[in-house]
């Protein structure tokens, strides 16, 4: 089952676009594989960008927040 995208994003549903952005890059440079030797951090990586590719959208954001996973 997948986490929360906003867990994923140590962010809360209130976060402005901006705030989830801030996070966003500094998860991804924390997990960037090329960066992070831990065999985990790829996966990690991975699921960081997508919970910012839905979280990023207005449309798919709002589906998301109505929805959960199901709404994308």
């Amino acid at each position: 089952m997948k986490r929360d995208y906003y867990e994923v994003l140590e962010g809360s549903r209130t976060a402005t676009k901006e705030e989830l952005k801030k996070q966003y890059r500094r998860l991804a440079r924390q997990y960037h594989p090329d960066v992070n030797p831990d065999p985990n951090a790829a996966e990690h990586f991975k699921e960081i960008s997508e919970a910012y590719a839905v979280l990023s959208d207005d449309d798919k954001r709002a589906a998301y927040d109505r929805l959960g996973h199901a709404g994308i």
